[in-house]
């Protein structure tokens, strides 16, 4: 699609500016608000990245030597706190200054939010109903993205056909993955695969800022 400029729109008329000439103009400001001004820009996506690699590779080499497993060790609390805390606070400033005065698909909407709560409220209860029942990898770390990768999955489909879906995808992708990694190897799996993914959308997100 192209969208005129606000030279081009200016040197067919060098009087007042027409009503056409005004829509147009503020269709290219709008357009360009959209593109620049994203919830989530590359370089944010690509620290959380670095972030998760770092989070749970930490926990992943603490755990490897446990021999039986025992989990995560006090050691390692600190460092998921850390994570969770500057995450929600990157997240919370940038997309907040990024849809300053923008509408539209850039951000979620009330239905779309309350399925998120709706399934993370529910995870936790599934995850300990499995581990009751025996299930090995029911408190495995990438069981717990299982159900949010397949909401957000969903809701990228409806949003943009199935092609929009693949961040979801592979999100449950690695969750699924780690259920076959075992309790060590699943925080592994979860660290690469949950960075892989990230980095991937940063380059979606950053070819598409170029476009």
């Amino acid at each position: 699609m192209n969208h005129p400029t606000p030279d081009a729109i200016a040197s067919g008329n060098e009087g007042a500016m027409s009503p056409q000439q005004a829509a147009a103009m503020l269709d290219q400001t709008t357009y360009e608000a959209r593109r620049k001004l994203t919830p989530s820009p590359p370089w944010l996506l690509t620290t959380r990245a670095v972030a998760v690699l770092v989070a749970l590779g930490n926990i992943w080499l603490t755990v490897r030597g446990q021999h039986p497993y025992q989990g995560p060790t006090g050691a390692d609390a600190p460092v998921l706190v850390a994570f969770v805390v500057l995450n929600f606070f990157a997240t919370v400033t940038v997309r907040e200054r990024a849809l300053a005065g923008v509408r539209g698909a850039t951000r979620f909407r009330p239905a779309e939010i309350a399925i998120f709560v709706i399934v993370f409220a529910a995870v936790p209860l599934i995850m300990w109903a499995l581990h009751s029942a025996g299930v090995s990898f029911a408190l495995y770390p990438t069981t717990v993205v299982i159900l949010p990768g397949l909401a957000l999955a969903g809701i990228q489909t409806a949003r943009g056909g199935w092609g929009s879906s693949w961040g979801g995808l592979a999100v449950t992708a690695v969750g699924v993955a780690g259920a076959f990694a075992g309790p060590v190897g699943s925080w592994a799996v979860a660290a690469v695969g949950l960075c892989a993914v990230l980095l991937g959308k940063a380059a979606v997100v950053a070819r598409q800022q170029r476009g």
